[in-house]
Formats: structure tokens, C-alpha cells, sequence
């Protein structure tokens, strides 16, 4: 049986946090989310600017405070003065996990020459994984969903197949998916048996 997951859905930009602009990142995620998990879970959210304090903030705050064994960011990747989340969830980070951000990187590769501008990365932080994800929401479901032929099977698999074990092994709920749009993978040894009907 799964357990319930409180996860962090942060989206980080100074003109989507005053209000310039509607932010696409959190309902990007939450869509996502909604289609892939088939465990119970619940979403903390936050809008904020590209500042390195208060993204250090929010995140301490989420991992620390409100319990969340995930944390998705989006936004304040790239290479521009203002981008410095990366930055921020190193300085959080207890572990670094450089396998997601460079895996990230090879998918969007297979659109775009300027993925390799990308900074993602993933810390733990106690009890809590943290990933930078990309800002634009198809980047965002390709990164954790990975790339799909025609034919609608897997080509590459996303970065999301990884996290429910990882969420595993660093004391957090067990979380299942709905192998359609991603397959979590776990060793045998792992695998909760599924209850009876």
C-alpha cells in the first residue's frame, strides 16, 4: 500500500511572482503530478522572486517545516545574472545528486542545442529531494516523463522513474505511479507486494 506525499511545487521568477505575468510553472506541475501519481499526495506551493535568500529560505522552510519528501523548483536555471537557483539549493543541500541535472540536460538535448545552458541540479536535503526542473512547462513534462516515439513507446525515460526509490532509501513514503506515463523503478527487492482486491 502507498503512502501520502506532501510535496513542494516552488516556481521561481521575479516577473511571474508581481504579477507581470500568470506563472505556468506550478500548474504545470500539478497537471503532471495528477496524471503520474497514484499515490495519495498533497502539493505545498510558492511563487517567488529570483533572489538567493529567499529561495534558500523557501526551501529550508519546505523541507525542514512543512514536510515535503519532494521538492520540484522551476525557473532560474540558466546562465543570466538574476538565475540563481541552482546556487540556492546547493547552499540547502546536505547531499548532491549530479545525476539529475545531468541527465535533464541529455534530454532536452534532443530538442534544443542550448540545453547544455542548463544549471539543474538535485540536492537531499535530511529527508527531503530537491530537483530543479526547466521553466517551461513541455520541458518540464519531458524531463520527468521522458521522450515517447510515435508508436507512443518510451524512447528515453525521465528523470521522475528515479525519484520514488530515491525518495525510498532517504526515509520518505513509498510512491507509486501510473506506468503509463511513467514507470517507477525499483529493484525487486523494493517492490511492495500490491494488496489484494
Amino acid at each position: 500500500m502507498s503512502d501520502s506525499i506532501t510535496i513542494g511545487l516552488v516556481s521561481i521568477s521575479d516577473r511571474a511572482s508581481d504579477g507581470t505575468y500568470e506563472d505556468q510553472g506550478i500548474p504545470s506541475l500539478k497537471e503532471w503530478l495528477g496524471r503520474a501519481l497514484t499515490s495519495p499526495w498533497t502539493a505545498v506551493t510558492r511563487l517567488i522572486p529570483d533572489d538567493q535568500p529567499t529561495i534558500e529560505r523557501t526551501l529550508v522552510e519546505l523541507a525542514d517545516t512543512a514536510g515535503c519528501s519532494l521538492i520540484l523548483t522551476t525557473g532560474g536555471t540558466g546562465p543570466a545574472p538574476r538565475d540563481v537557483t541552482p546556487e540556492a539549493t546547493l547552499a540547502v543541500g546536505d547531499k548532491v545528486m549530479p545525476g539529475f541535472g545531468e541527465e535533464m540536460r541529455r534530454i532536452s538535448l534532443n530538442f534544443v542545442p542550448t540545453a547544455i545552458l542548463s544549471r539543474q541540479v538535485a540536492v537531499i536535503r535530511g529527508s527531503s529531494l530537491i530537483v530543479n526542473l526547466p521553466g517551461q512547462p513541455k520541458s518540464i513534462r519531458e524531463t520527468l516523463e521522458g521522450l515517447r516515439g510515435a508508436d507512443g513507446s518510451v524512447e528515453h525515460v525521465g528523470i521522475f522513474a528515479a525519484i520514488p526509490y530515491c525518495i525510498d532509501l532517504i526515509g520518505g513514503p513509498y510512491v507509486e505511479t501510473d506506468e503509463t506515463v511513467i514507470k517507477a523503478w525499483r529493484p525487486k527487492h523494493a517492490i511492495r507486494p500490491k494488496p489484494a482486491v
